[in-house]
């Protein structure tokens, strides 16, 4: 299994609005190496629910339930989505400033490259977040 970020702006797609939904295909990607991590994802791999902009933090677990796909939202070839299902809301919003102050975490592409979308996480960066958010860890 492979883990995965993906970034929204609350405005645009909340987590709230997301748990609504039930399941939504992630769109409006445009940027190469983003579409190249939707092109990576497999049905059931886990995702992390990003708001960015407003809050800056990671505020649940995704899954991927249908690879990628073109999106519908454009006739260009070039770009794709997934469809991904909401998980588990983490108990305690991970705010940026916590993950950029986390040594384990200082790699991410969130702290790297913070205006990408979606980006892949390795399994100890995926499971150190999910712990600051359920309070489930250990310095």
């Amino acid at each position: 299994m492979n883990h995965f970020l993906v970034k929204s702006e609350p405005f645009k797609y909340s987590w709230e609005k997301f748990l609504k939904d039930k399941q939504t295909f992630w769109d409006g990607v445009r940027n190469y190496q983003a579409r190249n991590t939707l092109q990576a994802m497999k049905k059931g791999d886990l995702v992390l629910f990003y708001h960015s902009n407003e809050g800056k933090e990671v505020v649940g677990i995704a899954k991927v339930v249908k690879e990628y796909y073109q999106d519908p939202t454009t006739a260009d070839e070039r770009w794709v989505v997934v469809d991904l299902a909401p998980v588990e809301t983490l108990k305690k919003p991970v705010t940026l400033e916590t993950i950029k102050a986390d040594p384990l975490l200082q790699d991410i592409a969130l702290v790297r490259q913070g205006r990408l979308s979606v980006m892949p996480l390795k399994q100890e960066e995926f499971d150190r977040i999910v712990a600051l958010g359920t309070g489930n860890f250990v310095d």
